[in-house]
């Protein structure tokens, strides 16, 4: 698989987010943030790193999760798709560090993650001390969401987000294998819900895969890009691009920042989808493709197209979206769910 393409000698502050997105592949910006004190801290060892993070424990059980060794650290289904490889709950940070600790490196390990943890709810003062991402640096229509991953060797199973990604490991090395958003088939998604971390994750598994059931998988490595990041380095790919994430050592923080460029009265595509499969995917194919002509025109081709033959009075929904015209077509649309 080849590499995903690198950027060297860039400084934070000076790194245009958007246009990166823009260009529609990810990008590993080598070596931008290893001058930050976490990383610092990572480098003297997976102690020196904890210490550093429980100085800004703010003292809230954070979620975290523990699987038993046999996974191997892939947080997953259980083998008959009933329910999940792992058990969740909440405990003081401290706690599940010193598991980690105890836990060792040997095969023996159970398997510890803290993922998307609110970075300035639970550990108050450390991105200010650590701007992975300064304020003002991602110019966007709504506020980034800043989170920290914690834990031992783990695999986050492929999956997409909604939104663009700056995922920043600190402490540790991380591998991710990335997809386009059109290799969806191929990769074989699993239950809508319930889901392991919250999103749907393909079923293939990446280090024995079974091409008899999943023969569509050949194809999409065709297409995959791999990047192998040291602490510091900083990845970046647009929203909906799958991603399988590893941790490669014994202890890992990564900071990430999730972002989409559209105005927070604008709602989550996830709720067109699912109400598209309950009022369209079953409709006779004549349907179907009637109404995938009318989607093209208002909705995925140009956004001014169905109201430029129409004076401004007239426009209503059709034109320009604002905070008014959204709550207006949000009530519309409850009032015809709830007939």
């Amino acid at each position: 698989m080849p590499a995903v393409r690198t950027i060297e000698g860039l400084r934070r502050g000076d790194i245009d987010f958007g246009a990166l997105v823009a260009a529609g592949e990810p990008v590993v910006l080598k070596g931008v943030a290893t001058d930050l004190p976490l990383v610092e801290a990572g480098r003297q060892g997976a102690d020196a790193a904890m210490d550093y993070l429980l100085r800004f424990d703010a003292k809230r059980p954070v979620i975290g999760f523990v699987g038993a060794p046999a996974i191997h650290g892939r947080f997953f289904y259980d083998a008959e798709l009933k329910g999940m490889n792992y058990a969740g709950g909440r405990a003081p940070l401290a706690e599940y560090l010193d598991r980690i600790q105890r836990g060792g490196d040997g095969d023996d390990a159970e398997s510890v993650y803290l993922g998307s943890t609110d970075l300035d709810t639970y550990f108050p003062g450390l991105r200010a001390e650590n701007p992975v991402v300064a304020d003002g640096d991602i110019a966007a229509a709504s506020t980034p969401l800043a989170s920290i991953w914690i834990g031992n060797r783990t695999t986050a199973a492929a999956h997409w987000d909604m939104s663009n990604n700056i995922a920043c490991p600190m402490v540790g090395r991380r591998r991710f294998t990335l997809f386009p958003p059109d290799q969806v088939a191929n990769l074989y998604p699993g239950p809508l819900e319930p889901t392991p971390g919250g999103q749907v994750v393909s079923m293939v598994d990446f280090q024995d895969p079974d091409y008899a059931r999943h023969p569509g998988f050949r194809e999409a490595l065709g297409t995959a890009r791999v990047a192998e990041l040291e602490p510091g380095d900083m990845l970046v790919y647009p929203a909906l691009w799958w991603h399988q994430v590893e941790a490669l050592d014994a202890f890992n923080v990564m900071i990430n920042y999730w972002w989409n460029d559209v105005p927070a009265f604008v709602d989550t595509p996830m709720t067109t989808l699912l109400h598209a499969m309950l009022s369209l995917r079953d409709r006779p194919e004549g349907e179907k493709q009637a109404w995938r002509a009318l989607f093209d025109y208002y909705v995925f081709g140009p956004a001014d197209r169905p109201a430029e033959h129409l004076p401004p009075h007239a426009r209503g929904a059709l034109g320009e979206l604002d905070a008014g015209t959204a709550r207006r077509l949000r009530a519309q649309i409850l009032q015809r769910l709830n007939r």
